[in-house]
């Protein structure tokens, strides 16, 4: 009788440590699945690219002022996985009728000068916008920025933006450093680029550079 009972104890004990030892691996299999994804997510945001382009009153850092801003965000092949809405700034009167002649004259006729005057949004209303855009999409410090000439919208980030610019990886892809490169070494590609729209406003000419370096990739970069 005794043997019996130690029998049945045996055997529930067996079962329920076997049952339990499953439920353990299971628990440690989705912990793993889940820690794998989170990592594999987190490599391929790191790999996207940030695109900015800005429209300003001019050239020089110290006197001109952003007049708009769009932002996109590709994966590393090009492929637009996220986009802000354009953003145009309002300048005062004074600071629009010191522009250059160039920009007084692209900026009219695109009708950006007079979208900045009725503009309601601040540089700093701007920067809010943007950088909350990139916090729900990329990790801090982790993406590149990239557009064309980008090193000099980048000294206007730096200089009426900071915070945004902050956010971003140092790095940058300068699409036209490609472009000089291959006009020096390759031609008959260089020859064959993809003509742009110079519309001179901001969202066409980002969509305008990754259409180039799409084009710099597949006849360049051979990938």
């Amino acid at each position: 009788m005794n043997s019996l009972k130690l029998g049945n104890i045996r055997s529930l004990t067996k079962i329920f440590l076997n049952q339990n030892f499953k439920k353990i691996l299971f628990s440690v299999n989705n912990s793993l699945k889940m820690s794998t994804n989170i990592v594999e997510k987190g490599r391929m945001l790191t790999s996207n690219i940030v695109w900015m382009d800005l429209e300003m009153t001019g050239l020089d850092v110290h006197k001109d002022r952003i007049l708009e801003v769009s932002c996109l965000i590709t994966d590393k092949d090009l492929n637009i996985v996220a986009e802000n809405s354009t953003l145009v700034i309002n300048q005062p009167e004074e600071v629009l009728n010191s522009m250059n002649d160039w920009c007084i004259k692209h900026h009219g006729e695109s009708g950006l000068t007079e979208e900045s005057r009725k503009s309601k949004i601040s540089t700093e209303q701007a920067e809010d916008i943007l950088l909350e855009f990139l916090k729900n999409h990329i990790p801090e410090k982790s993406c590149p920025l990239a557009g064309n000439s980008i090193y000099m919208d980048r000294m206007f980030l730096n200089s009426y933006m900071p915070r945004l610019n902050e956010y971003l990886h140092y790095r940058i892809i300068d699409v036209s450093s490609i472009k000089e490169l291959c006009r020096r070494w390759n031609q008959p590609v260089f020859s064959k680029q993809p003509k742009k729209l110079l519309a001179h406003r901001s969202l066409d000419d980002i969509k305008d550079t990754i259409t180039e370096l799409k084009y710099y990739k597949e006849n360049l970069f051979k990938i």
